[in-house]
């Protein structure tokens, strides 16, 4: 019975953001949207595996079967597709940099009493985060580069 009395008075939240809350950062700021496109580019780059493991396993049904998956990604979506996976993948690995020096104290200085706003992540977080992003960019475009103007 004291279980059900501490399920009867605890109170929930309604979500009225839905979906859209998981996006929207509103007054989080840059860190928030990087959260954001992190996760997104996390599923982007499982969902390129999945596909990956699917075209290399037609192998298994012949070689006709390789021929006719391997057709299918020869067109320029799938080119488009593939310029994509690199740039979510230089993304994702370099934000993943930036949260793995974060989390172990590299960027972040001495532990201070969480007084909104985070000075330290105003002032140490936040300049990684753009230091990094323009590496990003920078990775991107070479990428680009070499995929559209070096390539076949």
């Amino acid at each position: 019975m004291p279980d059900e009395k501490k399920l009867q008075t605890v109170q929930h939240k309604k979500n009225r953001l839905g979906i859209a809350g998981w996006v929207y950062g509103g007054r989080y700021g840059a860190e928030r949207y990087a959260y954001t496109l992190h996760r997104i580019t996390g599923l982007g780059i499982l969902f390129y595996f999945i596909l990956h493991i699917f075209a290399t396993g037609s192998r298994i049904w012949g070689e006709a079967a390789w021929t006719r998956t391997m057709a299918l990604f020869d067109s320029p979506v799938f080119k488009a597709g593939e310029f994509l996976v690199f740039i979510a993948f230089a993304y994702h690995a370099l934000n993943g940099l930036r949260l793995l020096f974060t989390e172990l104290g590299c960027w972040m200085g001495k532990p201070q009493r969480p007084v909104i706003p985070y000075k330290n992540a105003v002032r140490r977080q936040r300049p990684a985060l753009v230091v990094l992003m323009i590496i990003a960019l920078v990775i991107i475009i070479l990428g680009g580069f070499d995929f559209y103007l070096l390539g076949e």
